[in-house]
């Protein structure tokens, strides 16, 4: 096992990670341990180059601080990325990451996130305790997903209360990009609500259950972003909000629950005020599920009231941010950015 720390000004510890025996390529990104140990999902993906994974786990990390400042959950900021096939997943792979883990002496916490799963933390935990996202039955808060998209549909009514008046989604189309176990989620809450979903996903299999079992209209992944609809849902991959896709907006909000949406935060962020779309900024409506892990961390244990009862102060918290760029004439993103640095600069105390 190799791990070499790279200096990245702005982060306390990125490191990169190599391991012959298990084929292991991994990075690890702690942004900000300033109001806890930093929590970030494991996420595997066949990224191109090192360039490109090692860009993508800053931006992760650093998106994490925000979500759990914005969310008091007591926690800091951290990811890790594994450079990998999903079909090249081993249980050796896992354990190799889960010693890279433990290099880190509990100031990164992980847990699931794209194509990381319970079975494979399962991995992880062999060798390093720093895991979380586990079932109750093993001493943790079950996955963090179903919490993530529950609290990305409550702040979907958020966001349309902002932005109509009404905070109701029946009726409402909703364009849903990627059915994923959150994305698949959120279209549940939003079906079973008497919203139209219209939905995409590179998955065939993730498309035939989303039809059969929820009803919803597909259509081609390049195609999402031409639906007409109320809300535009990005649950996939970041960057999708660009150059190239906002001008093909038909949405009046959007609220989805992937990270890093807006590729240029400043930049994108002005392109969607400009257009007069409400952006309910991603760390901020995706923080149920970090939310719901920072409750498997506190003394006594997992506790499922208190985890669902703070998801539920989701719509709470946009609604502030919505207020803040209101008041500011700034865009939701920059007023986000504000409560989530006012709540660094406070200092852990902040932590509910």
């Amino acid at each position: 096992m190799k791990i070499t720390d790279l200096q990245v000004p702005g982060y306390e510890r990125v490191a990169r990670a190599e391991d012959a025996s298990s084929g292991l390529r991994a990075f690890v990104s702690v942004h900000s341990t300033r109001l806890g140990p930093s929590l970030g999902g494991m996420r595997l993906w066949p990224y191109a180059t090192d360039a490109e994974a090692l860009d993508d786990v800053l931006r992760l990390s650093r998106a994490m601080t925000y979500k759990s400042a914005v969310a008091h959950t007591g926690l800091g900021g951290g990811k890790s990325v594994v450079i990998a096939d999903p079909t090249e997943k081993s249980d050796e792979l896992f354990e190799a990451m889960g010693r890279v883990v433990a290099d880190f002496g509990g100031t990164y916490i992980t847990a699931e996130d794209v194509n990381v799963g319970i079975p494979d933390l399962r991995c992880v935990r062999r060798t390093t305790s720093h895991v979380t996202g586990l079932t109750v039955e093993e001493g943790g808060g079950g996955n963090p997903r179903a919490a993530t998209a529950l609290g990305c549909f409550l702040g979907v009514g958020a966001a349309l209360l902002e932005a109509t008046g009404s905070a109701d989604v029946a009726d409402k189309t909703v364009a849903v990009q990627g059915l994923g176990s959150v994305g698949f989620g959120l279209a549940e809450h939003l079906a079973g609500a008497g919203a139209r979903v219209v939905a995409t996903d590179v998955n065939p299999e993730r498309l035939t259950r989303a039809v059969g079992e929820l009803g919803v209209e597909i259509v081609s992944a390049d195609g999402i972003y031409d639906v007409e609809c109320d809300v535009f849902a990005p649950c996939a991959l970041g960057g999708v909000l660009n150059d190239e896709t906002i001008g093909r907006l038909r949405c009046s909000v959007i609220a989805g629950a992937a990270n890093n949406q807006l590729l240029d935060e400043v930049r994108h962020g002005e392109m969607l005020r400009d257009r007069a779309i409400l952006y309910a900024p991603d760390y901020v409506i995706n923080a149920g599920g970090g939310i719901n892990i920072s409750c498997e961390l506190r003394a006594g244990g997992y506790d499922a009231e208190v985890a669902l009862r703070e998801v539920h102060s989701i719509p709470q918290t946009l609604a502030e941010v919505f207020a803040r760029a209101r008041a500011r004439r700034t865009t939701t993103h920059a007023a986000a950015q504000e409560l989530a640095e006012a709540a660094l600069a406070a200092g852990p105390s902040v932590a509910r």
